[in-house]
């Protein structure tokens, strides 16, 4: 056996992130994530396609709170699969039990690869953070309060908003008050070894500059708290990931919440971040709940 990443062989390191394989039941997943995000525009004030840039991808789609007339806390959602995969349209879903709250959501799209580089990924959905700070206001929401979230490959794109240096993109340090990344990828070189590389393409450059992992940074303006949750039954390489970014953070001085959520798989820990009582839900919307008007 020849290791590539740790302890790991091709075979061994390409399992821990098939979680296709590891859930065979996931296109029931997706397909009742497609039925209940279909149901959530029907029923919610939703303004659909707002584009952030240029690009044809470079959209999100907008659910209002009610009963926010001095702006609305704003939860930016980033889907998940694998930067290669899924649409904003499939994960409208997450939006009802925040609006609910008072909260607005943004679920956000971005281009997938091999059509666009990891880079380019990053590029985007750091503009729609930048859009949304810009033009808060403008959709009823408050640009103090914007938090970000994404699951999967989505949770990556969340740690790479809060390792941003904002301030070199014209926002001030604290434009992102808090993020929760769910099963999220802080560390791509495994990734870079493994299967998923033929569509992403990285080299070890790319891989090491757009992990979250090597970027963190202590607080000096930029305080934003973080929640990260896993579910009990993901691969070993998830709950590493997990465990080593939340340790980065705390070893900086920094508040990180981690969350192991017992029978949940690489799927169905996306149900309880939407999912009033659920741990993780609840840890959302207390994170939102410190930084009041």
């Amino acid at each position: 056996m020849t290791s590539i990443f740790g302890s790991y062989d091709q075979a061994a390191l390409d399992a821990q992130y098939n979680n296709r394989a590891m859930v065979p039941e996931y296109p029931g997943h997706l397909a009742r994530w497609q039925t209940e995000s279909e149901m959530a525009r029907r029923r919610l004030a939703a303004e659909l396609d707002i584009p952030y840039g240029p690009g044809p991808a470079e959209r999100f789609d907008f659910f209002r709170a009610a009963d926010q007339p001095r702006g609305a806390p704003i939860l930016v959602f980033i889907h998940g699969g694998y930067w290669q995969a899924l649409d904003k349209k499939d994960f409208s879903f997450v939006a009802p039990a925040y609006v609910s709250a008072g909260v607005s959501v943004a679920v956000v799209n971005y281009a997938l690869c091999p059509a666009v580089t990891m880079d380019e990924i990053v590029r985007q959905t750091r503009a729609a953070m930048a859009w949304l700070w810009h033009n808060a206001r403008k959709v009823g929401g408050d640009p103090g309060r914007i938090f970000v979230s994404g699951h999967s490959a989505g949770g990556h794109l969340t740690a790479a908003l809060m390792t941003t240096a904002w301030q070199a993109h014209g926002l001030p340090a604290d434009a992102v008050a808090g993020g929760v990344a769910i099963s999220g990828l802080y560390e791509l070189e495994p990734i870079r070894l493994s299967y998923l590389n033929k569509a992403l393409a990285m080299d070890a450059a790319v891989a090491r500059r757009l992990s979250p992992i090597f970027d963190v940074k202590p607080a000096a303006g930029a305080t934003a708290p973080l929640v990260l949750a896993v579910g009990q039954e993901e691969s070993t390489e998830f709950h590493r990931q997990q465990d080593v970014f939340a340790a980065a953070w705390r070893g900086v001085g920094r508040a990180a919440h981690a969350l192991d959520l017992p029978g949940r798989n690489h799927f169905t820990v996306l149900d309880g971040f939407c999912a009033p009582g659920d741990p993780l839900f609840a840890a959302t919307l207390d994170q939102i709940g410190r930084f009041p008007r």
